[in-house]
């Protein structure tokens, strides 16, 4: 059982050895991202008071609006990672294309790649509402000593190493797995340190809440909608209680202290679903499952799809176990 009261770093050097991998490239770089995000927490934090809010007037490879927080989170996690000379490939939600990081002092050696969602949720933030970071980490899959290629980030959730989140909200909390529970830290923002406030974090077998966007029911595919009126029958346990942020990280961090499904199925808008599988559905996923949780895309685990490209998107239904089984139902016996 995890001790509460441990700082991240102790608690990195206590576990290091449980890690699969035990070189400490691996602890080296849970700290990196633990020294970005305390950066980019103290930006969020201030975001009201000077010209960050707002957006930056570019949008990124999804289209999307990109906000200026968006723009420094991204930066500074890139800059980061690529200062410390851990990482030997970064790709980015924010990102057209993955970088390459050619090390001059050693070659190519580092051997592990970091996918990011670098601030997500970011439109909330002018309205001050919970956003977040989320990263997902692998071991390379191309011969050390030589630079990345596509082949290293296009790999199953089910290969990842580490995966975890931070949420910027009325505490900041870094939420990671190395693939042996999910621990929580809280940042203490006297003196900049976080402290273990969550150990060993599961999701409850059975929730009542359930996390949809009800405003594009109209859009969804009919099995969706009939497990979202099953929510809302009267009957048992139910009704469920509606609960929904806009912000994945803060959507997934209530359910899974709280119990609750979070789904962001395909519509006739988006035929592919919106949410990222590799920057997003697949560290929640391996969260999920290291919670005593699951994640689908409605028919299949998650991190058993072979990505196909940088940027795929697919349908997402995460939380806790009992719920994504019955929505997973409610999905399959639907023409």
């Amino acid at each position: 059982m995890s001790k509460k009261n441990q700082t991240l770093g102790e608690f990195i050097i206590e576990n290091q050895a449980s890690f699969k991998f035990t070189s400490g490239e691996l602890s080296r770089l849970i700290n990196s991202i633990r020294l970005a995000a305390k950066v980019v927490n103290h930006e969020v934090n201030k975001a009201g008071l000077v010209d960050i809010i707002g957006a930056a007037g570019d949008t990124n490879i999804q289209g999307e609006d990109q906000q200026k927080l968006d723009v420094y989170a991204n930066d500074k996690f890139i800059q980061t990672l690529t200062n410390r000379n851990i990482v030997c490939g970064i790709a980015s939600e924010e990102e057209d294309d993955f970088i390459t990081i050619n090390s001059q002092d050693d070659n190519n050696q580092n051997k592990y790649i970091v996918l990011i969602d670098p601030l997500d949720g970011s439109s909330n933030i002018d309205v001050n509402v919970s956003v977040g970071t989320i990263f997902s980490i692998y071991r390379r899959v191309t011969p050390v000593g030589t630079p990345v290629t596509i082949e290293d980030f296009l790999q199953p959730g089910n290969q990842q190493v580490a995966a975890g989140y931070v949420v910027y909200g009325t505490s900041t909390m870094l939420v990671y797995t190395t693939g042996h529970g999910v621990n929580g830290f809280t940042l203490n923002p006297a003196i900049g340190t976080f402290y273990l406030s969550h150990p060993d974090m599961e999701f409850p077998e059975d929730g009542n809440i359930y996390s949809v966007n009800e405003g594009n029911y109209t859009h969804f595919p009919q099995g969706v909608k009939n497990y979202i009126k099953y929510c809302q029958m009267e009957e048992n346990d139910r009704p469920y209680t509606s609960r929904y942020i806009g912000s994945l990280v803060s959507d997934f961090h209530r359910n899974m202290i709280k119990g609750g499904i979070y789904m962001y199925p395909k519509s006739s808008k988006n035929q592919d679903g919106k949410l990222r599988l590799l920057y997003e559905c697949n560290p929640m996923a391996y969260l999920a499952e290291q919670a005593n949780g699951k994640a689908s895309d409605g028919f299949k685990r998650i991190m058993d799809i072979e990505p196909s490209e940088l940027h795929q998107r697919v349908p997402f239904f995460c939380g806790s176990k009992n719920m994504v089984l019955k929505a997973e139902e409610f999905m399959q016996n639907t023409d």
